[in-house]
């Protein structure tokens, strides 16, 4: 190892000691009760908003610290660019936490995770315009979201059992642990030991597949590959900066493994509009009344009204914009790969696991992978692991994306028959 590379892995070291006490989800988690009390008020024809406490952060410490190793590692070199980067990322969520239900946490917020009229890449596409328009073609297929949505049958504990039974094939050396937490306002969060799941929630069928495939195969794994790095462990931290690579991977998971429904993506887009709405200052009580009005349930309008409003302030303005990064994600993901196979790197797929990174950093490091520096990842899914098919996917969705649809009608494919 030369100089400069053990002169960054001494940095990294570093990093990782300053980084790991900076937690943002599970510092901004909302006790269960304040689910119940809530949906009580409103059942009642009271609605209170829910005001939640939270516990005062300060990292002076750490965040000088974390300037120290910016300085020292400089931006010259792409492994110390990284790792500035990375120490950045952790400075704005340290800030943030600092500033939990002021105004200035949205702002870092929008720093780490970007706002919803945000443009996105070189596009005039706004992730705002691009959750519209999911939702209104979602809506031309109103005749399938109007039929029963999958039966939510599965139980806590019963999920919890399906994901060890799954995870115990696949993670034999570094097993996860699967706990249930009644505070978790998503459905699931994963690290790279532990999986975490709702308490006292009803899934589907499909979430199980779904949340192995997102959860497990995506974040657990990228997290564990990153911690088995021999000289780069911030890899496996799971930085703020690596937050839309991390649910555009996930999420392209889903739907290359049949797992994304109508109902999901919808979701997933309706967050987008929840926190531009609550930008503009709607309240706790506006942005349930929003989501009940796209046919969540009393409980899940509740959940995502609180995945909005984590560490803001539930009177409005003062948001959690990370929900922002899903769709954005996705379509930064599903390009890269594209590019990457059109360019004949076929290898940046596997690349893309090697730890917990941005899609920035798959390029940059590329050397630094291919010496072996930076090791191949020990996990990855099955989609992943098999490129040949991978390649011919992604192959065929650049020639599609070609076509034009709106110049193309239902009738049209009588005329382009052969006799």
């Amino acid at each position: 190892m030369n100089k400069d590379l053990s002169h960054f892995a001494q940095l990294d070291q570093q990093l990782v000691e300053c980084a790991k006490e900076i937690k943002i989800l599970s510092n901004l988690a909302w006790p269960e009760e304040l689910g119940h009390n809530f949906i009580a008020s409103w059942k009642s024809g009271k609605p209170e908003i829910p005001l939640p406490t939270y516990k005062k952060h300060s990292y002076p410490e750490q965040l000088k610290r974390l300037e120290g190793i910016m300085a020292a590692a400089g931006t010259s070199h792409p492994v110390g660019r990284y790792i500035s980067q990375t120490a950045m990322s952790y400075i704005r969520a340290g800030r943030m936490l600092e500033c939990i239900g002021q105004p200035e946490f949205t702002r870092l917020s929008i720093e780490l995770y970007g706002r919803p009229g945000d443009a996105i890449g070189k596009t005039e596409v706004t992730n705002v315009a691009a959750a519209e328009h999911f939702i209104k073609s979602i809506d031309e297929y109103s005749h399938i979201l109007n039929s029963p949505e999958p039966a939510a049958d599965v139980t806590s504990e019963e999920l919890a059992e399906a994901l060890k039974a799954r995870f115990a094939q696949i993670f034999k050396d570094h097993p996860l642990e699967i706990v249930i937490d009644p505070d978790l306002a998503s459905k699931a969060a994963a690290s790279a030991r532990r999986i975490r799941i709702r308490g006292n929630t009803k899934f589907t069928k499909l979430d199980i597949k779904q949340l192995a495939e997102h959860e497990g195969l995506v974040h657990s794994a990228t997290m564990l590959n990153g911690r088995e790095q021999p000289h780069l462990k911030s890899l496996g931290l799971g930085s703020p900066r690596t937050t839309v690579t991390q649910e555009g991977i996930a999420t392209f998971a889903e739907f290359i493994t049949d797992t994304m429904d109508l109902w999901r993506l919808k979701r997933i887009a309706l967050r987008i509009k929840a926190i531009e709405l609550a930008l503009q200052g709607g309240d706790f009580i506006d942005v349930f009344k929003f989501f009940l009005s796209e046919g969540q349930s009393e409980k899940e309008s509740f959940a995502s009204t609180a995945r909005v409003f984590r560490g803001g302030d539930p009177r409005g303005k003062v948001a959690f914009t990370k929900d922002v990064v899903y769709l954005e994600g996705l379509i930064y993901v599903h390009t890269f790969l594209r590019k990457a196979i059109q360019a004949n790197k076929v290898h940046y797929p596997a690349y893309m696991f090697v730890g917990r990174l941005t899609l920035g950093d798959v390029v940059a490091l590329e050397p630094f992978i291919d010496s072996g520096w930076i090791t191949r990842p020990l996990y990855q899914p099955e989609w992943l692991a098999n490129r040949e098919c991978l390649a011919a996917y992604l192959a065929y969705a650049s020639f599609a994306n070609r076509i034009n649809l709106s110049k193309v009608t239902l009738d049209d494919f009588s005329a382009m028959e052969r006799n």
